[in-house]
């Protein structure tokens, strides 16, 4: 048995066709979410079932799947064909039992496990199991040609239709049983278009019909088949008849299926014809049923990049208001001044300052009264207030968040799934701000240590200390008020200047500027990291429900390397007929 280099090619276009499928995952509940999944399903089960083991053993003999509605008679028509009981009828509905593969004894080595459903264990016995495939060998059967028995496809049990419809996409041919009582039902014609749509070879069986009605209840169906696209399909008809004691009808009955089966099981051209229309017509269905896949996946992405979009906008909505409260001067109000003020023991100092600041640095500088104690209360002060802050904004943006997401169907989907309140700051958040900010601190002390080395010895960096100073260019970053008086900017302003001024003395303007934004920096760097920790509990949902951004196009490269293969084959095909 040998792949043509054609064939080799579409089967390496073909496996990968099924790893893009299985690549598609469609996790929000968008609108018709559960078909599209059906049909990636659909798709996958095809490809491994019958159209990729198919490809590769074109030879393998032609597989007549027998499908039909509940009661159709499917099982007492299969046995009749071969004049033995092959398969039993079930007299209680549903009947949970394996498929059953007659075949030609010589053609056993076919039916391996490695080739046609390989996921149905092979036996050689009757069984219930519907994950068994039972294999039997009869010298009636035509070399070329397989007949299996499957569930009925409109059975109560699930399980039983999702059986039949998987054996009925792996056949060449469908041998469509249905009865004179069941031929209008809407289920078999719901399996029949699919297989018109694929241009799958079908012949119909026109089961236990009553003599008198054979030709107006045949008319009437061949008319329903020529209006779906049906109209080359063979239409056999069974007449009502008594059974034998083995439960089969007399040969004459089912006489014109078993010769035409028979002249195909002996005319390999035949066969071969079928099988490349049934085979051709799957793949062609394949690759279109791909870009509708590949749609549902766009849409999925779409979905997630709204959800994402809603986030992201909350929380950087929310940094930016944060931000600006550290600079606005917020933080210098309530307890901060308070421990400000005690510290440059101030009230008389603000006046003075207020009137002409630009003489009295000098002055300013000897009318500190700052002890160590006094700086570390403003320290914390700083420590509280800035934390209070970061919480604050983190509940506002996850909030924000949650009503955004609550406001589209696959957001809310999501937060029931969570299992815990997105809605609030993680329960961790205010321990981080914590440790945040004491570190942020400890910058600007490192930052005041570094930029004052060389002057540890002058009379002001001593009047201050570091800690001292250090609290002085916390205000000062808190209030971006660089240049204007006291008066102009009120309270916070004023004790800004002052902390200003006080740096200059130390370490000059330039460096004072350079030192500020430094610390302004280093402060923003940490609340956006706390922050997009927060924000990441809502990306990190949207990123575990493994949607590959590039799913889509990979589904849709695949299926079109499948059709230029498959255009290119015809080409081929056709200049060869000439």
């Amino acid at each position: 048995m040998t792949v043509t280099t054609a064939g080799s090619q579409m089967v390496t276009a073909l496996v990968r066709l099924r790893a893009a499928l299985m690549g598609v995952a469609l996790p929000l509940e968008l609108p018709g979410v559960d078909e599209h999944r059906a049909t990636r399903d659909e798709m996958v089960d095809q490809l491994e079932d019958y159209v990729i083991p198919r490809i590769v053993t074109l030879e393998a003999p032609l597989l007549a799947v027998v499908g039909g509605s509940t009661g159709a008679g499917k099982s007492t028509l299969v046995n009749s064909l071969v004049g033995s009981v092959v398969t039993e009828s079930g007299v209680l509905r549903p009947t949970t039992r394996s498929p059953v593969l007659v075949h030609n004894p010589l053609d056993a080595d076919w039916f391996g496990a490695d080739r046609l459903l390989p996921e149905l264990e092979r036996v050689h016995h009757p069984t219930h199991d519907p994950h068994a495939l039972q294999l039997v060998a009869l010298d009636v059967v035509p070399q070329g040609l397989a007949i299996l028995d499957a569930p009925d496809i409109d059975s109560v049990e699930e399980s039983n239709r999702q059986l039949a419809a998987q054996l009925l996409a792996a056949a060449d041919l469908w041998l469509f049983v249905t009865s004179a009582a069941r031929y209008a039902d809407q289920v078999p014609w719901d399996f029949l278009r699919q297989a018109a749509e694929r241009s799958a070879a079908v012949a119909i069986v026109l089961d236990r019909t009553p003599p008198d009605a054979v030709e107006a209840v045949a008319g009437h169906l061949a008319r329903m088949l020529a209006a779906r696209g049906l109209k080359d399909s063979p239409l056999f008809t069974v007449s009502e008849a008594p059974l034998n004691d083995d439960g089969l009808l007399a040969p004459r009955y089912v006489a014109e299926i078993r010769s035409w089966l028979s002249e195909l099981g002996g005319d390999a051209g035949a066969r071969a014809a079928m099988i490349k229309q049934t085979l051709e017509g799957a793949v062609r269905s394949l690759t279109r049923k791909a870009h509708t896949v590949a749609d549902a996946c766009v849409e999925q992405s779409e979905a997630i990049e709204r959800l994402r979009a809603a986030a992201d906008a909350a929380y950087d909505e929310e940094i930016r208001k944060l931000l600006d409260a550290t600079a606005d001067g917020t933080l210098l109000r309530g307890e901060v001044l308070l421990r400000w003020q005690e510290f440059v023991g101030t009230g008389e100092l603000l006046r003075t300052l207020e009137q002409k600041v630009g003489r009295l640095r000098d002055r300013l500088v000897n009318a500190i009264k700052g002890k160590p104690q006094q700086a570390e209360r403003v320290t914390v002060a700083v420590e509280s207030s800035l934390e209070t802050l970061i919480v604050e904004h983190a509940e506002a943006a996850a909030e924000r968040a949650e009503a955004s997401w609550q406001s589209l169907a696959p957001g809310q989907e999501l937060l029931s799934d969570v299992g815990e309140d997105l809605g609030r700051a993680s329960r961790g958040l205010r321990r981080r701000a914590e440790r945040a900010v004491r570190d942020w601190q400890q910058d600007v002390l490192q930052m005041v240590r570094t930029e004052g080395a060389d002057k540890r010895s002058t009379a002001r960096f001593l009047a201050y200390g570091v800690n001292g100073l250090s609290v002085a260019l916390m205000v000062v970053v808190f209030a971006n008020t660089a240049g204007l008086t006291g008066a102009e900017v009120g309270i916070a302003g004023g004790s800004a200047l002052l902390g200003q001024k006080l740096l200059e003395a130390v370490f000059g303007d330039q460096a004072l500027r350079t030192l500020a934004e430094r610390a302004r920096r280093t402060l923003e760097v940490r609340i956006r990291a706390l922050l997009d920790e927060e924000r990441h509990r809502y990306l990190d949902l949207l990123a575990s429900l493994g949607l590959e951004p590039d799913a889509a196009d990979s589904l849709r490269n695949a299926a079109r390397a499948v059709d230029d293969l498959r255009y290119a084959g015809e080409e081929r095909s056709g200049s060869h007929s000439h």
